[in-house]
């Protein structure tokens, strides 16, 4: 921008001739001030005139109504930008996401006044346009309003923060054309307020909803919009709208999600609580920028959709036995591992649930927190002020706990406390990402618990996948011969395999089912703990004690017709 100058600007787009630039250039050389301020006095030019021509010159979003720059108070923006500072240069924190701090501005070309704001605030500095007239109104209520006990107000106004109940009766290819490029931030709200984005974002979320899915990908690319659904683990493509309503969609996605609309150049993370006729559903929001827009993904976490019952999940009887005895006994190390999207959350929580009793002090500390469970004390931790999986759990032996929970073992000093705690009488569920159980201990060992301290603290570890459930409608049966199975003979003599309906979308498979090695740690693994064994003779040793491996666990639901083996081949790896 330092190369720029705004009647250059003004003569570029045809607002202004070099006539009247060089009268304006006559009276700045007479009377001083701005040359915006001077064409504007002459007539020549509005303040929208010029705000706009900087927006779209210098691709920066820009609002045309003090309503909408509404700061987010519960952000204590003012302490970054005292009141003197705001209204003596007139400036306005809008809102903070990292280290990235977005302010209304009505000069965008005055580089000492934003040089010296990054350095005041110690952020990048993400400018919004602002008329001078409308940016005075907006400074004036921001630090003159009174902000209450709780010093909250919504970022975009009430107006803008309708509930999501909406029923969708429309489809996307009824929704009518909007503007592509549209930066003015009262227009781009307007727009994501109208009813037909408001209805097609909700149609996006229901739909995914009723076909099970785990996720929503809102992807843009130079033409069009990308949507898919994740569904057991897969992902499908789905009709997407319209190239040129992936600006509204996202910018309704943000206000319901109240995250910041202006902010495009870094990822942000939010979340939208949806009501559905008799349930609620909570999302997670991500966004992140890619070269062509915005790119959103919706985690949907429906707990009436997945069985927090370790009973559902899919484990075996004898599985069910020893993770509920393990479960029962007042204290020790209880892991589950496996891969990204392996399950391990759900099992956690699942078991986690069969250990609520009132005589009980559970807490948990998770990143984020995915199922909110009464009874249940659960903690966010929160990195960028300090609140991580150590600190918390520090605390967490100061507030006499029973059981505590914690959403991930990724470092030596959150494993130790986890020890510690259980050595100390708690009871310490966790996960852990390994490819199967007795690697677990050998990372443990890895990153720095000795063994002296894991031999008496470990109690059970859970090895998990999931796999797809053939469809019930349409499964096909066979006679598995030993030459198509890599010699693997059956006890069943008849195995199934996916077909494809109108049931399962042609896919064959419907839900999915936990695949799991159960390695409960007896006295002899607790030896071989000790003397450092390598994870294939511990898992040899936990076989011989009678665990099935995760290949072994799937093979039965084969046999059982729950799944495919070509299922089970591609989950374990094998």
């Amino acid at each position: 921008m330092a190369h720029l100058k705004l009647g250059e600007i003004l003569i570029k787009q045809g607002l202004i001739t070099q006539q009247q630039l060089k009268q304006a250039i006559e009276v700045q050389k007479k009377e001083k001030g701005r040359l915006g301020e001077i064409l504007i006095r002459l007539g020549i030019l509005t303040e929208d005139d010029i705000i706009a021509a900087l927006g779209t010159q210098l691709s920066l979003p820009y609002a045309q109504t003090a309503d909408a720059l509404i700061p987010q108070f519960d952000q204590e923006l003012e302490k970054f930008i005292s009141e003197e500072f705001a209204k003596k240069n007139l400036v306005l924190p809008l809102s903070k996401n990292m280290s990235s701090l977005t302010c209304a501005v009505s000069d965008p070309l005055d580089l000492i006044m934003l040089d010296n704001l990054k350095r005041l605030t110690g952020c990048t500095i993400n400018p919004v346009l602002a008329t001078r007239t409308e940016l005075i109104k907006a400074i004036n209520k921001f630090y003159s309003v009174d902000k209450g006990k709780d010093g909250k107000t919504s970022m975009l106004g009430d107006a803008v923060q309708d509930s999501y109940t909406q029923q969708s009766e429309i489809a996307p290819s009824k929704i009518e054309a909007a503007e592509s490029a549209e930066l003015s931030i009262d227009k781009l709200i307007q727009k994501a307020g109208e009813a037909p984005v408001i209805k097609l974002v909700d149609l996006i979320i229901r739909q995914a909803i009723d076909e099970r899915a785990s996720d929503i990908h809102i992807e843009p690319f130079k033409d069009k919009i990308c949507l898919r659904y994740r569904i057991d683990g897969a992902l499908y493509q789905i009709p997407p709208p319209a190239a040129h309503l992936h600006l509204p969609i996202v910018s309704r996605i943000k206000i319901l999600s109240k995250l910041d609309i202006a902010e495009k150049r870094l990822p942000q993370d939010g979340a939208i609580t949806a009501k559905l006729e008799d349930r609620t559903v909570d999302i997670r929001i991500s966004t992140i920028p890619t070269v062509w827009g915005e790119k959103v993904v919706m985690r949907i976490l429906d707990k009436n959709a997945v069985p927090l019952e370790l009973s559902g999940l899919g484990y075996d009887a004898r599985q069910l036995e020893l993770i509920r005895k393990s479960l029962k006994t007042p204290y020790g190390l209880f892991f589950v591992t496996g891969p990204t999207g392996s399950g391990k959350s759900t099992t956690l929580y699942a078991a986690l649930s069969e250990t609520i009793d009132p005589s009980k002090n559970i807490i948990t500390v998770e990143d984020p927190v995915e199922f909110k469970i009464d009874g249940i004390n659960q903690v966010h931790v929160k990195p960028e002020i300090g609140l991580t999986f150590a600190t918390a759990l520090r605390s967490f032996l100061r507030q006499d706990p029973d059981v505590i929970m914690v959403g991930e073992v990724r470092d030596l000093e959150t494993a130790s406390i986890c020890v510690r705690a259980a050595l100390t009488g708690h009871f310490v569920l966790s996960t852990l990402h390994t490819n199967d159980a007795a690697s677990a201990i050998t990372r443990l060992l890895d990153i720095g618990i000795e063994p002296y301290l894991l031999t008496p603290s470990l109690a059970m570890i859970l090895a998990q996948r999931l796999a797809r459930k053939l469809c019930a409608k349409c499964k096909e049966p066979y006679e598995p011969l030993p030459e198509q199975h890599g010699g693997i003979k059956f006890k069943s003599d008849l195995i199934y395999r996916a077909k494809g309906c109108d049931e399962c979308n042609q896919t064959g498979y419907r839900g999915r089912s936990v695949v799991s090695e159960v390695m409960p740690i007896d006295d002899a693994i607790r030896e071989m703990i000790s003397e450092k064994a390598s994870y294939i003779k511990i898992r040899d040793a936990a076989r011989k004690a009678g665990m099935d491996t995760l290949f072994e666990a799937g093979l039965k639901k084969v046999e059982e017709g729950i799944t495919s083996f070509n299922e089970i081949v591609s989950v374990t790896n094998v």
